[in-house]
């Protein structure tokens, strides 16, 4: 049976009859907000897009930014790149940091007008002056123009993810900045040989999140998945117009 058919059609789906709470992630709520019907599809009937192959370089980048950070977080002392871009900002240690970078659990906050428990792994914390913390994101890829700002159309997935990540730490009961930080590294392609080593620019970009939408996205996303009828795709959503296409040549 294909991967993409949960064959266990209970197993972490939707039940409008359930009195447990469901845990619906950070990306399922950009997933409805793309596409209604594929999130209907995904968490009511278990039948999921098909994956992307993971990022391994994407990863490996992740892991070593904590581990850098992670020496200053335990040091007390400020990053380079947070003292070259003057920011008034410190990596802290913080007892749930750990648990929260993990996937499938992360940051968690219970929503109690839907029962949902949404949750979404951070990357970073650091905290200002005030006592503010900032929620931090890594990100990494290579392309030919510097990287200073977040002005494509793909990118505002990115302050999506800020922004409710900015939701379920405040739901916890901490005092965070409406600024964020996205650590950005773009490979360097423009390298006479690449000699094992692959070298990158690495550049802050801050943003100044606003999390108001969140709490109707997540009221809507419930309303979703309580109805009986499969929604209306999104607009600009490839997997729908694909099998609508292929649809229509199969009849």
């Amino acid at each position: 049976m294909s991967q993409y058919y949960n064959s266990n059609r209970t197993k972490n789906l939707y039940d409008p009859g359930s009195k447990q709470p469901f845990a619906l992630s950070r990306s399922k709520i950009d997933l409805f907000l793309e596409c209604p019907r594929c999130f209907y599809l995904d968490r009511r009937l278990g039948v999921a897009r098909p994956p992307g192959y993971p990022f391994a370089l994407n990863s490996a980048v992740d892991k070593l930014l904590k581990l850098e950070f992670d020496i200053h977080r335990a040091n007390g002392t400020k990053h380079p790149l947070i003292e070259k871009y003057g920011v008034d900002a410190t990596p802290i240690p913080c007892e749930h940091l750990d648990e929260w970078r993990q996937n499938f659990v992360g940051v968690r906050r219970y929503h109690k007008p839907t029962n949902f428990v949404v949750f979404g792994a951070i990357d970073d914390l650091w905290q200002n002056s005030k006592g503010e913390y900032i929620v931090v994101d890594y990100k990494s890829t290579s392309k030919a123009e510097e990287i200073t700002e977040l002005n494509k159309d793909w990118q505002e997935g990115y302050k999506r993810q800020m922004e409710i990540y900015q939701w379920l730490l405040r739901g916890n009961g901490y005092k965070v900045s409406d600024t964020g930080y996205f650590v950005y590294c773009n490979g360097n392609t423009d390298k006479k040989a690449f000699d094992a080593r692959l070298e990158f620019d690495v550049t802050l970009i801050a943003y100044e999140g606003n999390d108001s939408w969140v709490e109707k996205a997540i009221k809507d996303a419930h309303k979703c998945l309580n109805s009986d009828s499969i929604p209306e795709a999104g607009v600009d959503c490839d997997y729908c117009a694909y099998r609508e296409a292929v649809g229509k040549i199969e009849k």
